[in-house]
């Protein structure tokens, strides 16, 4: 692992394959860390000729945090946003995306094909859209547009997401069983849940970095960051977006409206896949990257 500064943070990543190849950088999603993208999945796409740069965001990982940030308080940043007001709130997307920006700089890379997951989906829309110049492809997966007319999530599915689970160093059987259910909750239909390797991936976070206010903040950025819809129709590099038709998080229309919302954009509807990654689809979501970052 490395650590770059960067917008007056740090921020930790890793590198995989051959310096010399097109850079891809991998975003990982909300309150999740840069393992999320496997040492695996990062092998086998740099196999594929990339060098694979995958990073803890901001508040995440080994990346700078913002524990010293009161606790969102959701009810009032949804009053805040009900009234047209900005909330109160450490960072938004758009510096997220910058942070991005801020990595290539640090590392010389002029240009790179951007993959982003979730959260991390968004914030490689942003990067496309307003700094295309660095930009070789796009990748969107599991995320969404910021349509406000779109399909939310359960309120189940929301609560189960937002509710505080244990402190892990107090109780890590409670902890991890929390975690656990949340993740079988999101899992798609069409491959096995891997319980030991997802139960492995949440203990190694939660032993590189502890912070529960994490998640509350970046889901207030999210929250503010509003209908990226007219930044979408900017983009002009190849663009690919990837969506589970098992996703209870954000629904299948949410990947059908992002790739509208792009012109060009090829939408590829993943059958019995959730919010996840299971390694079973690597090879597919592999052979789709890289056919995306081919075209540019």
């Amino acid at each position: 692992m490395n650590i770059i500064q960067t917008n007056s943070i740090e921020l930790a990543y890793d590198s995989f394959g051959n310096d010399n190849d097109e850079v891809m950088i991998l975003i990982a999603g909300l309150g999740t860390q840069m393992i999320r993208w496997t040492v695996p999945f990062c092998e086998q796409l740099a196999a594929r000729g990339f060098r694979v740069i995958r990073f803890d965001n901001r508040d995440t990982g080994c990346s700078t945090h913002y524990s010293h940030y009161p606790a969102m308080d959701f009810n009032a940043l949804a009053a805040a946003l009900m009234s047209g007001q900005r909330p109160d709130m450490p960072y938004t997307l758009d510096d997220m995306a910058g942070d991005v920006i801020g990595l290539l700089d640090a590392l010389g890379i002029d240009g790179a094909h951007i993959v982003g997951r979730s959260m991390g989906g968004m914030i490689a829309q942003l990067v496309a859209s307003k700094y295309p110049d660095r930009v070789l492809s796009l990748t969107s997966i599991m995320s969404t547009s910021g349509n406000p007319s779109l399909p939310q999530a359960s309120p189940e599915v929301m609560g189960m997401m937002t509710a505080p689970g244990p402190n892990p160093f107090e109780d890590e059987a409670g902890f991890l069983a929390h975690s656990m259910a949340f993740a079988k909750r999101i899992a798609g239909t069409g491959h096995p849940f891997d319980e030991e390797a997802y139960r492995a991936l949440i203990a190694e976070e939660f032993r590189r970095a502890y912070d529960p206010g994490s998640v509350g903040r970046q889901i207030a950025a999210i929250a503010v960051s509003g209908d990226r819809r007219p930044l979408l129709a900017a983009i002009k590099v190849p663009a690919l977006v990837i969506h589970g038709m098992d996703d209870p998080l954000f629904v299948p229309a949410c990947g059908e409206d992002t790739a509208s919302s792009i012109p060009g954009a090829e939408l590829m509807l993943v059958e019995g896949m959730g919010h996840d990654l299971p390694h079973q689809l690597y090879q597919q979501m592999i052979d789709a990257i890289e056919r995306t970052a081919q075209r540019s």
